[in-house]
């Protein structure tokens, strides 16, 4: 009888410990219900996390199908990147090795979670400019260049090969196979015209000297 009782227990998830210690000191209906309350919702959080890590394990299993070699150091960003819930996890197969060498350097993961915050953040801006038809010489569109720059200067810290690399990256023909084509590429265009006028009122050029200075 003592068995069976613990492995009734045992399914519903308790520890040994648990019914040794906890559930055989239990006197009332409401201490055994308020028991199985705290058991249900440390299964609910379970579940959650579970249905998480199902999630990035199917992302990552659509990530290697599109790699062309083996390449664990990018599977491991890109896991990195699904925890901090960043929206562009699959541009990491196309980074190449200074690249994503220059980012493991350069951040902790503080900083990156912040970074991505921030990209996503302006990318959605960019949508909704999109969205809105603000001409790339309005002054929101501007603004958001301004933004978008002050990014990508914070981003690579002045390493204008860096930068040269994030640019062809950042072509949309290299992503017609690539979730949400369309309006990626909508946006990505719109971001280029965008810096164009802004460098152009700046006098910026962002492959002379540091990066973000007036030339």
């Amino acid at each position: 009888m003592r068995l069976h009782q613990i492995q009734a227990l045992k399914y519903l998830g308790f520890s040994l410990d648990d019914i040794k210690h906890k559930l055989v000191a239990l006197e009332t209906p409401e201490q055994v219900a308020q028991a199985l309350a705290g058991q249900a919702q440390g299964i609910r959080a379970q579940i959650a996390s579970l249905s998480e890590v199902l999630q990035a394990i199917e992302k990552l299993e659509a990530e290697t199908l599109q790699m062309e070699e083996v390449d664990f150091k990018k599977y491991a960003d890109i896991i990195i990147n699904l925890q901090m819930k960043n929206d562009f996890y699959w541009l990491i197969k196309h980074f190449d090795d200074y690249s994503l060498e220059s980012f493991r350097t350069r951040f902790t993961a503080q900083q990156g979670e912040a970074m991505i915050k921030a990209l996503n953040k302006l990318m959605e801006e960019a949508a909704a400019l999109v969205q809105g038809g603000a001409p790339p010489d309005s002054e929101r569109a501007q603004a958001f260049g301004k933004a978008w720059w002050d990014m990508v200067t914070e981003f690579t810290e002045g390493d204008t090969e860096l930068l040269s690399r994030l640019m062809q990256l950042a072509n949309p023909q290299d992503y017609l196979a690539a979730q949400s084509k369309e309006d990626w590429a909508a946006t990505m265009n719109y971001i280029q015209k965008v810096l164009e006028v802004y460098f152009t009122k700046s006098g910026i050029n962002p492959f002379e000297g540091k990066l973000g200075g007036a030339q």
